[in-house]
């Protein structure tokens, strides 16, 4: 390649870590989801069609290649709120499967990572997973202990037959971590421990063809935590079709899809107001859709039947309710050529929030939260998309929506004021669930960018304004959310660059200021219900040299200009952060 591209390409990536500020924890080096991904926009180039009928043993020849043998990244630290994700690219065409990795940083980071499999004789594939991640924390900034490790420890199964494909696996996670975001007491040296333990057994069987039955899924999840919440959940969703029938000669051709879900949640906390809820949800979603070419319309609906019970220590009597959803959905792309296709559309549904989704995505609430599932009533959307010369791929789109129970996260005040030996939680460190009905506004846009054959531009960006019945603000809910990221390969392949920025604008939360007062000592407390936790900007930088076809060494740039900000009120990111080590693959 031309040596003066090569230049400039390197010093892309050095200008983009100096144009930005902050960075959140990320997970650090996996990215291998067990079940099938879709990605929104992928090079046609390099990417390779996944097609349901495939020969099977063509396919089970090579059954790394299967989007199933991809898990979900859990080699992941949260010093925040924000949501890990994967950050360092792949080697293109690398194996993932049979490597054992290990990295120390600062901040007493550790990492420590396998994945061994073994493809039996009989088109059996088994194999272990195990990733272990931790950190000291804040020492210098907190005299209590901020320190936090992840564990998780798995196992899986694949299975390659003649008429499908069939995936086991089981996972425990060990989560260990402290409520520290104390910001309105001096509480001195104190136990913040929180531990979450949870154990999940999923299960999917994908047949070749869309004949009748297209894949069924089942997923189960036991989580109990330091509290002893407890949430048992289980799910089995089978999909139906009957694909590509053609009507006459017109050249259109139908097809039909029925999709028969079972949920089911059951969640207990033994703290505070003691919520309990059970949830068993029945879901239908028939569809139809007409496809000529590239261009398609679908029409269809949505079916919820949702029994619930919540109950707690202010309810005289538990509360039962029987309900029944409709939702619309519709869909319709016009072709007008390759570089201008035209889409637009119509949809809507029921999601059950669980206490460990809700972890998911605040890892700082308490354990003692009422649950409601939330309703998209609708969410009319329409856009762009194209690909211009197999360089520029880019998806641009707006849509508008009502919705029932919006869940976003408030701020806990003291739980009591007189408590000598305060629990964990009662430092109003805490959040908890709350909800409230609402309009949402919505534009996003993504592409990406291909000006050489080793070089890789991406962006995306999303703005989402709620409007609320009851409250003025959605607490911790950013207007403005972007990505940018490249990917650079150099030194005949052996390489690898990469540079992710992640920002967000302002959010608003409500916050508490608390005094002592009197003898013996009470306290009392004022909110602030428009407080400001900044926004940031999230830059990563990243390097992987394979020094052997089986040796690789590895160094990730984290937050490189050390701005401890917030994501959530009193809860600091870390500072600068380099880890580095070295990965072996067999």
């Amino acid at each position: 390649m031309n040596r003066k591209i090569q230049i400039l390409s390197i010093l892309f990536l050095g200008i983009s870590s100096a144009a930005f500020s902050q960075i959140k924890e990320e997970k650090l080096i996996l990215n291998k989801k067990r079940e099938p991904e879709v990605r929104k926009i992928e090079k046609k180039k390099t990417s390779v069609e996944t097609i349901k009928n495939y020969p099977p043993e063509e396919k089970s020849q090579n059954p790394v290649q299967y989007n199933i043998t991809d898990v979900p990244a859990v080699s992941d630290f949260k010093t925040s709120t924000i949501q890990g994700q994967d950050v360092t690219p792949k080697f293109e065409g690398s194996v993932q499967n049979n490597y054992v990795q290990f990295g120390m940083g600062n901040y007493g980071k550790i990492l420590g990572d396998a994945n061994i499999s073994k493809t039996l004789q009989n088109k059996i594939e088994v194999g272990l997973d195990a990733h272990f991640l931790s950190t000291q924390g804040l020492k210098k900034d907190y005299p209590w202990d901020s320190k936090q490790s992840s564990t998780t420890l798995g196992a899986f199964l694949n299975s390659y037959g003649d008429k499908g494909k069939f995936n086991l696996n089981a996972e425990y996670g060990l989560n260990s971590y402290n409520y520290y975001g104390i910001y309105a007491l001096d509480p001195g040296d104190v136990d913040l421990d929180q531990r979450v333990n949870q154990f999940k057994v999923n299960g999917y069987y994908d047949f070749y063809s869309n004949e009748i039955l297209n894949d069924i899924r089942v997923k189960s999840s036991f989580l109990k935590d330091h509290f002893d919440a407890q949430e048992n959940q289980v799910s089995v969703l089978a999909n139906l079709s009957k694909h590509a029938v053609e009507i006459g000669k017109s050249g259109i051709n139908l097809n039909a899809d029925l999709g028969v879900g079972l949920e089911a949640v059951k969640s207990e906390f033994a703290i505070v107001d003691n919520n309990s809820s059970n949830f068993v949800n029945i879901s239908l979603a028939p569809k139809v859709t007409f496809r000529k070419g590239e261009s398609y319309l679908m029409l269809g609906s949505s079916f919820s039947f949702l029994n619930s019970k919540n109950s707690n220590l202010l309810m005289a009597e538990q509360m039962k309710n029987n309900k029944t959803y409709w939702f619309p959905q519709a869909e319709f792309q016009y072709a007008a050529a390759q570089e201008f296709k035209f889409y637009g559309g119509v949809d809507g549904g029921l999601k059950l929030n669980t206490y460990a989704d809700l972890l998911q995505q605040n890892p700082f609430i308490v354990s003692d939260q009422y649950l409601r599932p939330t309703e998209t009533k609708y969410h009319f959307y329409a856009g762009l998309r194209g690909d211009i010369d197999e360089t520029f791929k880019y998806d641009v789109s707006a849509g508008y929506g009502k919705m029932g129970n919006i869940m976003f996260f408030r701020a806990n005040d003291l739980f009591d004021y007189t408590s000598v030996n305060r629990s964990a939680y009662n430092y109003a460190n805490t959040f908890s669930a709350i909800y409230d009905d609402g309009n949402v506004s919505d534009v996003k846009g993504s592409l990406q960018y291909f000006p050489l054959a080793n070089l890789i531009l991406d962006a995306e960006v999303k703005f989402t304004r709620f409007e609320l019945k009851n409250y003025e603000n959605i607490y911790n809910v950013p207007l403005f959310n972007a990505t940018i990221g490249a990917k650079y390969t150099m030194l005949d392949q052996k390489l690898l660059l990469g540079f992710k920025g992640i920002f967000a604008s302002d959010r608003t939360t409500n916050s508490f200021v608390i005094e002592g007062v009197g003898s013996p000592l009470m306290y009392q407390s004022a909110e602030d219900t428009n407080d400001k936790v900044g926004g940031y900007a999230d830059l990563n930088l990243s390097a992987e040299y394979k020094v052997h076809k089986n040796f690789s060494i590895f160094a990730i740039g984290n937050n490189l200009l050390s701005s401890k900000y917030q994501t959530y009120k009193g809860y600091k990111v870390l500072g600068a952060q380099v880890l580095g080590g070295v990965k072996i693959t067999f």
